[in-house]
């Protein structure tokens, strides 16, 4: 059980009651590896469950809230500062993931921990708008010549930037999957139906059915998941924030409209599983001619259920480095056709290094 324990926890936050000092040794472990910290600790507060934590254990969740709490002042802040930089290009900046949760005070951005923020721009302006981010300060993080190459030529982003002084690092989107991708949803009609925001002029967050299927989007087509479980909760948080009456039916016609039904019947197959996340019947079975056949169903099972835990060896059982290998090659073969794919790998796991080790050492 105690492999579990953070995810029931998730579920019935009420069982901390009834935690051990061990349990809460092991519960903060997992939850920390999950990046989940401080989200537990603001479920608990509001809860109203935050009197059952232990005092040896109290810091932990009050350091895990004052990272989270500075790190969302930090976002904002950097927020005011791409928003001034790109003043002139013509068409609003798209927000993506935290940033978006943030900037459009979702449920999603309680205790959520940010790596860098993410910005998506149509491909005509993608040129105007890394110019104005580089004359602000923000340049490309060092990458050898062949991953400068691969981002350009066939990721559906530029290269990390990363600003001179602060070192906060923006990841400029011009779609959100590469081209050569299996799926290719257009980023011309996420943009189109996007919601410029009121208190970020310039700035702009998906339509709420939108940010669901990119977040589900990049879930599963993304094979490092060591914060995985984290991503989950944000879908789990975001689907129980839609109450609009019509909210169901538009996210299946999006989600078809965009290529993307497959992204969300898996979304809330393993939100329902991990999460217990409500979601209609009807829908669930309008989806179901979404879902793969059997073979990969189960298949997909072995592999989500067990890559999708927290990193931490607690978590894990005889299979897990299995189903993590499985999930980061699917998540390549989604990417790139094989033609492409086999020489990437090879070039990434024989040449890349190869010419490292050769780079000039500086001297001791």
């Amino acid at each position: 059980m105690s492999r579990d324990l953070l995810i029931r926890t998730l579920r019935a936050p009420d069982s901390v009651s009834r935690l051990s000092m061990a349990g809460w040794d092991l519960l903060i472990r997992q939850a920390r590896a999950a990046g989940l910290l401080a989200r537990l600790s603001q479920q608990l507060t509001a809860l109203g469950l935050d009197a059952h934590v232990p005092a040896p254990a109290r810091w932990h969740f009050e350091a895990a809230d004052t990272l989270a709490d500075k790190q969302r002042s930090a976002v904002r802040w950097e927020l005011h500062n791409i928003r001034d930089a790109l003043a002139g290009l013509p068409v609003p900046a798209v927000l993506l993931k935290g940033a978006a949760y943030v900037a459009a005070d979702s449920p999603a951005a309680s205790g959520r921990l940010f790596s860098d923020i993410d910005l998506l721009v149509p491909r005509a302006h993608l040129d105007t708008a890394e110019s104005a981010l580089m004359l602000a300060g923000w340049h490309p993080a060092p990458l050898s010549d062949y991953d400068r190459r691969y981002y350009r030529r066939w990721m559906h982003e530029i290269p990390p930037m990363q600003h001179a002084t602060r070192e906060t690092v923006i990841d400029l989107h011009h779609a959100i999957l590469p081209d050569t991708a299996r799926y290719h949803p257009d980023s011309a009609r996420l943009c189109a139906r996007a919601t410029v925001l009121a208190d970020w002029p310039g700035l702009a967050v998906l339509a709420p059915e939108d940010r669901i299927l990119h977040s589900a989007t990049h879930l599963f087509h993304d094979g490092d998941l060591p914060h995985g479980l984290r991503d989950l909760t944000d879908l789990d948080l975001l689907l129980r924030a839609a109450d609009a009456p019509d909210f169901w039916p538009r996210l299946a016609d999006r989600a078809r409209e965009l290529e993307l039904e497959r992204s969300l019947y898996y979304a809330l197959r393993y939100t329902q599983h991990f999460l217990d996340t409500p979601v209609p019947a009807p829908f669930v079975a309008a989806l179901e001619a979404a879902a793969p056949g059997r073979f990969v169903r189960v298949s997909m099972d072995a592999v989500f259920r067990r890559a999708l835990r927290p990193d931490h060896a607690s978590c894990d059982d005889g299979f897990t480095p299995a189903a993590r290998f499985a999930a980061y090659v699917r998540a390549h073969w989604l990417r790139m056709p094989a033609h492409l794919l086999i020489p990437h790998l090879l070039h990434k796991a024989v040449i890349s290094p190869y010419l490292e080790s050769r780079e000039p050492r500086p001297a001791a």
